[in-house]
């Protein structure tokens, strides 16, 4: 299984980028997909996340109503729509797949996740 997040770039505050996570070696029908940042200086959050079995999803509390994760299985492609950026969401920023669960929903931490892109790089900065 093969991540390939990309997207990332620098960006004024109040801009916005598309994060782009393509899978291949694996059918994202019902995996579950994260997105994940590591900020300088800080551990790795979960930020956004769906459940590619019947959409469910979930954010953090600090990107709700910024931040829209959506799909395209034509593509196998999972999307991070980032509005209103700050720089405080200046990170890396990686994509991860997870097993299918058994339950509605998606996981918010990185230990239920077993596949991991590479990272892009998220500035946002004036």
């Amino acid at each position: 299984v093969q991540l390939q997040a990309s997207g990332g770039g620098l960006v004024q505050p109040g801009g916005s980028l598309r994060l782009s996570c393509a899978a291949s070696g694996l059918t994202l029908d019902y995996n579950t997909v994260g997105w994940f940042r590591r900020a300088p200086g800080k551990g790795r959050e979960g930020i956004s996340c769906i459940n590619m079995k019947d959409s469910s999803t979930n954010y953090l509390d600090s990107v709700k109503g910024r931040f829209t994760i959506s799909r395209d299985n034509a593509k196998n492609t999972v999307y991070l729509q980032m509005n209103s950026l700050e720089p405080s969401d200046t990170a890396v920023y990686y994509c991860a797949v997870g097993p299918p669960r058994a339950v509605t929903g998606c996981p918010d931490s990185e230990y239920e996740y077993n596949h991991w892109g590479q990272g892009t790089l998220v500035t946002v900065s004036s």
